[in-house]
């Protein structure tokens, strides 16, 4: 894995899901990375604010404790409305999309609808990148890791 969780995303992605986002987004690969990576962060954050929220915390360290406990890779269908068959975790990061999409479309002027897709394309492999770095960190840290932004 990279030090940068936004590049372990990218890999993930492979070129034919990055060829279809910058196909949603009307865009070239370096566009299609540019908004992936503008959206992991945001998620990124949007867990970490979650988390240190007293109405949420809770569920997202049990969530965390989750894909900790997981064998990856931990996916589903992605959706804003969450991941199904992808535990606590993926309830989390479907409630957490819609605000980090909002908040990337105020910040590019990309529609809403198209972050959205976008955000429905990247939600499995986020969740699965997750799974893999707790795997490998086995409770040692922050899956995200630090190499955020």
């Amino acid at each position: 894995m990279s030090e940068s969780f936004e590049d372990d995303v990218l890999d993930e992605l492979g070129d034919d899901r990055l060829r279809e986002i910058a196909d949603v987004l009307g865009t070239d690969r370096t566009g299609a990375q540019e908004v992936v990576g503008s959206s992991v962060a945001e998620l990124a954050d949007e867990l970490r604010r979650a988390a240190d929220e007293p109405d949420s915390a809770d569920e997202v360290r049990a969530a965390f404790g989750e894909v900790a406990s997981a064998e990856p890779p931990l996916q589903g269908v992605a959706g804003i409305g969450g991941l199904a068959a992808g535990g606590l975790m993926a309830g989390v990061l479907g409630r957490l999309a819609r605000p980090a999409a909002n908040a990337i479309a105020k910040r590019t002027g990309i529609p809403a609808a198209t972050v959205t897709r976008t955000l429905d394309l990247v939600l499995p492999v986020v969740l699965a990148v997750l799974t893999k770095r707790a795997a490998a960190k086995k409770g040692t840290g922050d899956p995200l890791g630090g190499g955020h932004r």
